[in-house]
């Protein structure tokens, strides 16, 4: 009888503390303390929703406490919107009576929508205070973000309700045509660097016409956007030399969260694409980073594609996917991609002078470069790779071997690595990868020497005059300045830079 009395009382306590929904406080004294005394949530363009921010509210006393108010100063009319543990009060604005009990916290969750035009006019910045409470236990935390200004580009909307499209290699996607009359933009064929642009869905290059990106120009993707080059098209990227780590002169392309946490992650765009037909391009100082593909070039004509001073960086799947093109490249950068920085398959023609091909993805199975002649379900399956030459290129990574070759019989497969640097550890006796001995495929090769980059994951592939790549190079296939104009002596370096002294 006992133990079914315990079990009796036990269960009447049960009952009644979980029914119980009120405590009893006190007034709120005005000695909250706060996880930080401003938010920043970063900078957003115009009318995009921003990240959402949290902020910790702390009763250190030993009571439960009420706080009478929780609010945004701006009151109704501010921009921000909150949740406060959970609560959307007064459309996020205004909470009243929140409890906070004692020895505890609680969470605010903060973000925002703002346009230009609610900004400071000389600073851009938009900002309101989160108030607790009122009179002499007024306290406040400020909130801040700045606003920016850009143009935006994007699919019509249709009578039926549905977006505007493009047909992609046969796919039909949500997008539109650059026009080089719009009645708002003007001539949306240059990009110019007087204010960003924000692309959602893809924004095609006409037939027979050039798209134009000038020096400074900015170029923000939403999620699942990019830029598609059509037939007879042509695209030329007019960037310079940058003599800050603003990259003023760059062009940048990338994706349209500009908050600190999404400054590296990869996939948050599409891919410029570049249909099978379209021909003349150029591309000289691009930064181009976290797409799922950077470029993507198919089937280029004999008018070679050149890519001079361009970094890639942060991509999901390839840095530069070519299938059957000609291409020529020169102090090119890339890292961190998926699958491979640089594949290119299905044959074609390539020259790469001064490039760095490394990859710090964390798998086993990515490369920085991969060849092929062949492509799975195209018909034919293969193709002719009439030429992939390598000089003074550095090609490393974090795999065991970074340098990878699928080789079809029955088509030509022409290679060469000239004065590279190269990381391949694999104990194979395949005949295609005897570096030392194969001298029609190789010559002067560094096998398995960390090149001593200066920090692979900032992005960093400078080297000094300790690094096994420094004065390697062949003066035959100099390219007389680096990827950011700094001139190259003789005998060079490999890689994209030019040696010198490591910043302390």
């Amino acid at each position: 009888m006992r133990q079914y009395f315990t079990f009796f009382i036990l269960g009447l306590l049960i009952t009644f503390s979980s029914c119980r929904t009120d405590f009893d406080t006190v007034a709120s004294s005005g000695n909250l303390k706060f996880s930080k005394d401003t938010v920043y949530l970063d900078t957003v363009f115009k009318n995009i929703g921003s990240s959402t921010y949290q902020l910790k509210v702390y009763n250190k006393s030993k009571d439960d406490i009420s706080i009478p108010t929780i609010q945004l100063k701006k009151g109704l009319n501010s921009k921000y919107r909150m949740t406060v543990d959970g609560m959307n009060g007064n459309n996020g604005k205004i909470f009243n009576d929140v409890t906070l009990l004692a020895k505890d916290s609680l969470y605010i969750f903060i973000e925002t929508t703002a346009d230009i035009t609610d900004a400071n006019p000389t600073d851009f910045l938009y900002t309101d205070e989160i108030q607790f409470d009122g009179g002499s236990n007024l306290q406040e935390v400020a909130l801040v973000t700045l606003i920016q200004d850009a143009i935006f580009l994007y699919p019509k909307q249709n009578p039926d309700g549905t977006k505007e499209k493009i047909e992609i290699d046969g796919k039909s996607v949500d997008g539109f045509y650059l026009d080089e009359n719009d009645a708002v933009n003007g001539n949306e064929l240059i990009f110019n660097n007087q204010k960003p642009y924000v692309i959602y869905g893809f924004a095609g290059v006409p037939e027979s016409k050039t798209v134009t990106f000038e020096a400074g120009a900015r170029v923000h993707f939403h999620a699942n956007s990019g830029l598609f080059v059509d037939n007879n098209a042509s695209l030329q990227i007019n960037g310079n030399v940058s003599t800050t780590e603003k990259l003023e002169n760059e062009v940048v392309f990338e994706g349209d969260r500009l908050e600190p946490e999404y400054s590296d992650v990869p996939g948050q765009w599409s891919s410029v694409i570049f249909s099978k037909e379209s021909t003349n391009h150029s591309i000289n100082h691009l930064t181009l980073k976290n797409a799922t593909i950077g470029l993507s070039i198919q089937n280029q004509d004999e008018t070679a594609f050149q890519i001079k001073n361009t970094q890639i960086y942060n991509c999901a799947e390839y840095g530069i996917l070519a299938q059957n093109a000609h291409l020529n490249g020169e102090n090119i950068v890339i890292n961190y991609s998926g699958l491979a920085s640089l594949s290119c398959v299905y044959g074609g023609n390539y020259s790469f002078t001064h490039c760095t091909f490394y990859n710090n993805w964390q798998s086993s199975s990515h490369f920085s470069v991969n060849l092929s002649n062949s492509l799975a379900g195209a018909t034919p399956e293969t193709n002719p790779l009439t030429q992939a030459t390598f000089n003074n290129c550095i090609i490393y990574g974090s795999n065991t071997s970074e340098f990878n070759l699928n080789k079809n019989t029955a088509a030509p497969f022409v290679y060469q690595l000239n004065n590279c640097l190269l990381k391949f550890t694999s104990s194979s006796s395949n005949p295609d990868y005897q570096f030392k001995t194969d001298t029609e495929h190789y010559n002067q090769i560094i096998l398995n020497e960390n090149p001593k980059f200066y920090n692979v994951n900032l992005n960093k592939f400078n080297i000094d005059n300790t690094s096994p790549a420094f004065a390697k190079g062949n003066q035959i296939y100099i390219i007389p300045l680096d990827i950011i104009g700094v001139a190259r002596t003789s005998p060079p370096d490999l890689g994209a830079y030019q040696n010198a002294v490591f910043p302390e």
